[in-house]
């Protein structure tokens, strides 16, 4: 298994869908709906000042210190990926990378544990997951249907990959393996 890059490239990788959107809604009025509308999803998801934030850079703002203000450690990287984004697209985190198997699976598998020791943040974290998998469609849409009951300690492979293709059940299988691996017996 591949190592799990660090914690800031994680979170750049996990959210790779968003940051694109935003930078590419600045540059492009047409890329606007759908960069609001996940804004609207993640407002409703609970990330309402990272949504706040980053509709202001969608309004034109660009002063780092007052656009991270009140943000967790997970918002201000978003926040600082756009921005560095629109100054240097080269520095964008990789698009639909997180969609990378030998990436997802473990990393899924960790903030699903963290969100079954009740860690709130990482129930945060799931909700926008989902929502951006389900965008996705396909197998991810249907993976990020699964995360809830994921994190409510449903582990059946057969209930939870019901409709899924070979690909969308082998992500499972491997997500439900680490998660095995995270949890004390």
């Amino acid at each position: 298994m591949a190592p799990l890059p660090e914690r800031r490239d994680q979170v750049r990788l996990a959210h790779s869908r968003l940051i694109h959107q935003i930078v590419a809604a600045c540059q492009n009025a047409g890329a606007l709906p759908a960069a609001e509308e996940s804004l609207r999803v993640a407002d409703a998801n609970g990330w309402d000042g990272l949504a706040a934030s980053l509709q202001r850079i969608l309004d034109g703002r660009r002063d780092s210190a007052a656009l991270l203000q009140g943000l967790d450690e997970e918002d201000s990287i978003i926040v600082e990926s756009v921005l560095a984004g629109l100054q240097d697209p080269g520095c964008l985190p990789p698009a639909g990378s997180a969609s990378d198997p030998s990436f997802a699976a473990p990393g899924i598998a960790g903030i699903v544990v963290a969100a079954r020791r009740g860690d709130q943040q990482a129930l945060q974290w799931l909700g926008l997951m989902a929502t951006q998998m389900q965008h996705s469609g396909g197998d991810m849409a249907k993976i990020g249907a699964c995360l809830g009951p994921l994190s409510r300690g449903q582990n059946s492979v057969l209930n939870l990959g019901k409709g899924m293709g070979h690909a969308g059940c082998s992500l499972l299988y491997q997500i439900l393996e680490e998660i095995t691996k995270l949890q004390p017996q």
